[in-house]
């Protein structure tokens, strides 16, 4: 009963560790966008999974901050959100088809200075997506409890993922078979054709000595 007792927190501190480490804020990214062109950015995701991205356009150098176009698809090119003129935003969707899907940006028009823009993007999917501040409070959890919600939450996000990913490798594993099939009866086919053809030169060639009275 004492092991127990020792072993029972020592359990719950190292699976808050897991839980806060996994559920970790993410980081935004910046890139630049060109004066002309777009540029876009990609995440393969599953379906029925929550995205929310903010972004914003960094303008410590500009006296007016230029304004970019947004626009996100989802990999059948469906559009998921579309937005002009903008410094700064959010979006956030449900998927509803699984593969990779686009968020796509472009300046409007000329700004200032010309040349490139910054853009911070923060794109969070699935548990890193979840306000557990607001899951908290409607709850009334706190301390170790929400640390397990969380963690209860990973374990799903992982469980989905890995069968999102057998799924993927079941679709593959078909396509790779039909591949090898087609592959097989062209192999066979080609095999056939050169047989054939070297049987009608036989046959040719045949003919033509016997005309000549060579055979």
């Amino acid at each position: 009963m004492e092991r127990r007792r020792m072993i029972l927190p020592s359990l719950l501190l190292i699976l808050s560790f897991l839980a806060a480490d996994l559920v970790r804020p993410t980081h935004a990214i910046w890139f630049n966008l060109p004066s002309t062109g777009t540029k876009c950015v990609s995440e393969e995701i599953h379906n029925n999974v929550v995205v929310l991205a903010d972004y914003v356009v960094i303008s410590e150098n500009y006296t007016h901050a230029p304004t970019v176009s947004v626009k996100v698809t989802s990999p059948y090119g469906n559009n998921l959100y579309h937005k002009e003129n903008q410094t700064n935003g959010q979006f956030a969707f449900t998927t509803a088809e699984a593969g990779n899907h686009l968020a796509c940006f472009w300046i409007d028009g000329h700004h200032e200075r010309g040349g490139d823009v910054s853009l911070s993007l923060e794109w969070r999917t699935g548990i890193t997506a979840k306000d557990w501040e607001s899951v908290a409070r409607k709850e009334k959890i706190e301390g170790v409890e929400l640390e397990l919600r969380k963690l209860e939450g990973v374990v799903e996000a992982i469980h989905e993922n890995i069968l999102y990913l057998k799924e993927r490798e079941a679709e593959m594993r078909i396509v790779s078979e039909k591949t090898n099939g087609r592959v097989a009866w062209f192999s066979i086919m080609s095999l056939g054709v050169c047989i054939l053809a070297s049987t009608l030169q036989l046959w040719y060639l045949k003919r033509f000595f016997q005309k000549k009275k060579l055979i």
